[in-house]
């Protein structure tokens, strides 16, 4: 499964908000790229599930940016209680684990779909 990070934005709602200097905000949205059906339907479930406890990770949208797989919203408030490469560091982890659970799920899934074709057909032989 590949990934690209396809927006980086400094993101200001348009919204009649007062806005300060100390109030920026940056979207990271992902867009997650499968190679079949099987994985498509796996990153699905899997991101709703990670979606449900978003306030597990203290960056993570629950609800993605529209046309996006998984987002994460990064205030000033995070810039300064964390440091910043350690967010990056979190980030770019936390894809490459979802990259790797994605892909056991996968092998999972079709190992067991290989020893129950193999039961249902030993039923002709």
């Amino acid at each position: 499964m590949n990934y690209k990070i396809l927006d980086f934005e400094n993101h200001r709602k348009k919204e009649k908000k007062k806005e300060s200097l100390s109030s920026s905000r940056a979207i990271v949205a992902v867009q997650v790229k499968q190679t079949d059906e099987l994985e498509n339907i796996l990153t699905k479930k899997f991101l709703r599930f990670l979606s449900m406890r978003a306030e597990a990770f203290q960056v993570l949208r629950r609800k993605p940016v529209e046309g996006y797989d998984i987002s994460f919203l990064i205030t000033n408030y995070h810039c300064e209680d964390m440091q910043k490469q350690k967010l990056i560091d979190f980030i770019v982890q936390f894809m490459e684990d979802i990259d790797k659970e994605i892909s056991e799920l996968k092998l999972s899934v079709n190992t067991r779909g290989r020893l129950v074709a193999t039961e249902f057909l030993k039923q002709f032989i």
